[in-house]
């Protein structure tokens, strides 16, 4: 069983902290074995309008698989010492440490960022490149995976970087069983826009509303730009602009996302071989597939296969 050590101190923000602590700290029944999830802090917490008393200290988040550092309410003060200090020797110890929302600047103040590339809320995002110039703040994405270090933007972004470590930990298909619990969108990719000005649409009378579903049951189709524009009955200028506005992406990345996650769910629940996969979900071929798949998910559609496997045997042990 993964360990997961949410530090809580005064000064946290409390919505990425409950958003923590519901995705580690909720099984899924019949899953097998989840996150055992440990709120570390040094005594009790204000946090917000509310009073949290940590079951450890700070120390046992060296002790963690991986540490959860949720927002810094107020960035204009130094986190306390004591926090940088612990989160420093966590992931000297080999924890994977992530933090949400401006959470990034406890992480910078450990000097886990300098050098690597890094997000937080865009209302804060040019205070931390000013204060950590070593830091590559990238104020346009939603996460940042550097493998043993994560950032994420504000509020609802800290929702998607969570659902991205279970999904790293346990597939696709877990993470989206996480994500309908929560009622939330499964998967918005890390390299998604921070400042989307409308969701993406669920309501009929959007231009997109009718097109995104459309889409996604017909992936194993060799659909153009073209196609979804005559589907949506506009242009496809306008179209891109729908979908820049909407999405924060192309409607071309959309759309191969969209059979990347259906490849991935295939490799996890069934035994087709890649090039049945490969067919099914419109890619065509199975060197096709396996070039986008290993470009967007970092290994090759058979590893990933036998990695999860692996997993989904373990979990069950």
């Amino acid at each position: 069983m993964s360990t997961v050590a949410l530090a809580a101190t005064d000064g946290m923000l409390h919505f990425e902290l409950a958003i923590a602590s519901e995705v580690f700290g909720t099984g899924l029944p019949g899953y097998g074995p989840w996150y055992d999830l440990a709120v570390c802090g040094s005594a009790t917490v204000r946090v917000g309008r509310f009073d949290l008393e940590p079951e450890h200290g700070l120390d046992h988040l060296a002790r963690a698989d991986t540490v959860i550092v949720p927002g810094w309410a107020d960035v204009d003060v130094d986190p306390p010492t004591d926090l940088v200090e612990a989160v420093r020797v966590a992931h000297e110890a080999g924890a994977r440490v992530a933090s949400l929302c401006t959470g990034a600047f406890v992480l910078a103040a450990a000097g886990l960022l300098d050098g690597r590339r890094a997000t937080t809320h865009w209302a804060h995002t040019e205070v931390l490149a000013a204060r950590y110039p070593l830091v590559e703040v990238d104020p346009d994405v939603l996460y940042v995976d550097n493998g043993s270090v994560l950032t994420s933007a504000g509020k609802a972004a800290a929702m998607d970087l969570c659902l991205h470590l279970v999904r790293s930990d346990h597939g696709s298909a877990v993470a989206n069983t996480v994500a309908r619990r929560l009622v939330v969108p499964p998967h918005r990719a890390g390299g998604q826009a921070q400042f989307v000005t409308t969701p993406v649409p669920d309501q009929d009378d959007h231009p997109l509303g009718g097109l995104l579903p459309w889409v996604t049951e017909r992936l194993d189709r060799p659909l153009t730009v073209e196609d979804l524009a005559r589907q949506a009955k506009m242009s496809s200028r306008n179209l891109a602009r729908h979908f820049r506005t909407s999405t924060g992406t192309t409607p071309l990345r959309w759309l191969l996302n969209q059979r990347i996650r259906r490849a991935q769910e295939l490799l996890e629940r069934t035994d087709d071989s890649v090039d049945a996969i490969a067919e099914a979900t419109g890619m065509g071929t199975a060197a096709t597939l396996r070039r986008h798949f290993n470009r967007t998910v970092g290994v090759p559609p058979d590893s990933y296969r036998r990695t999860f496997r692996a997993q989904a045997k373990e979990s069950v042990r």
